[in-house]
Formats: structure tokens, C-alpha cells, sequence
């Protein structure tokens, strides 16, 4: 462990051993596979400490050059939702909340933003998945970008400027429905060394 990782746990998780830090890292492996598409929400709200929570986890995504190229738009009112839901053709679940992952390129710290915005935003994106299992929460990603008339009814409907693209809707909940961990490894699209047939 080095004197950096045992700085980063004292102040942001507390004195704690490296017995518990090598626990954390199977956890995070647990969560990725736990980590599964829900699409029923109980009627319950998520707090909005909870959601910032998950906006924290999604601004430590690593992006190219240190861009950071993003905004997020959360909505948490059941009048918000029920827009959201009328603007989604796959977006109908009974979620409380969403946020929505949007690159902003304008607001990027460097221009490698106009060539990474997508993946530094799905790196994003995917932190909020899989941090949400950690607490306890269900998700669901709904694909906005590239499909333009979905981008152009989520940046109406948010009232996003043009130079911010939504990317995708990440629809959270507490589940109303369990899912089983699993992968969906195949080692036949493994390839060692070099590409084979």
C-alpha cells in the first residue's frame, strides 16, 4: 500500500487497515457484477445527498487529458419525471429520480474533449451504475446520444443549450425487482497476444 493510497483512506474513509482496503477491492468486483439493468422502482424518493453521492462517484471517472468534458441534470420531482418519461421511448419505468449525463465540451478544461467527450462521458456514466449498487439502489441506463431526435427532445425538454449533448439517462430507484450477480463472460471473444480466428 502506498503513503498516497493511505492518505486517500484516511481522509476520505477513515483510519482503516489494508486487510479492509483489499475488502473493498472485492467488493467493487462484486458490485460490477451485481450490477444489473432495473426496471421497477419502489415509491420511495432518493434523497438528494444520496444522489450527490452518485454524482461524486461519476466525477472520479478518469477522462482524456483530464478533460472532465461533462454536466449532469438531475431530476428528482415527479412532474420532471413524468416529462422525462414522455420525452424517452424507452425510458417508462417508474424511477423517483434521474440524472442525466451530458457532455460539455465548452466547459471541458482542454480541447481533447471534442475527441473523448463520448468515452469520458460513459466512464461517467458507469461509475453512477455501479456506485448505486453499493447503496442499495437500481438503475437503468437509457441511451439518448447519438440517435438525434432523442437528443434533441432531452436538450428541449431540459432546456440544455447546444454546445451540452446529453449522452445518455441513468433512471435510479430503490429496486422493486431482484436480479441475480452475474457476468457474461465468453472466453471464445478473448484474444491473447493478437487477434485470432
Amino acid at each position: 500500500m502506498t503513503e498516497y493510497g493511505r492518505d486517500w483512506s484516511r481522509t476520505w474513509c477513515g483510519e482503516i487497515s489494508d486487510t479492509q482496503i483489499e475488502r473493498g477491492r472485492m467488493d467493487a468486483y462484486e458490485a460490477i457484477l451485481a450490477r444489473r439493468s432495473i426496471r421497477a422502482y419502489l415509491e420511495r424518493a432518493v434523497d438528494r445527498a444520496v444522489l450527490t453521492r452518485l454524482l461524486e462517484a461519476a466525477m472520479a471517472a478518469p477522462t482524456a487529458c483530464n478533460a472532465q468534458p461533462w454536466e449532469f441534470v438531475v431530476v428528482d420531482s415527479a412532474e420532471g419525471m413524468a416529462e422525462l418519461r414522455e420525452i424517452l421511448p424507452y425510458g417508462k419505468y417508474n424511477a423517483p429520480a434521474a440524472i442525466i449525463v451530458c457532455g460539455s465540451v465548452d466547459k471541458a478544461l482542454n480541447n481533447c474533449a471534442e475527441k473523448y467527450w463520448v468515452q469520458d462521458c460513459s466512464a461517467a456514466l458507469e461509475n453512477i451504475l455501479v456506485a448505486a449498487v453499493g447503496m442499495g439502489l437500481g438503475t437503468v441506463w437509457i441511451g439518448v446520444y447519438p440517435i438525434e431526435e432523442r437528443v434533441h427532445g432531452v436538450r428541449a425538454g431540459l432546456s440544455l443549450p447546444e454546445t451540452v449533448t446529453p449522452l445518455g439517462v441513468v433512471f435510479v430507484g430503490y429496486p422493486g425487482e431482484e436480479k441475480e450477480p452475474r457476468t457474461q463472460y465468453e472466453s471464445g471473444r478473448v484474444h491473447w497476444g493478437k487477434y485470432s480466428l
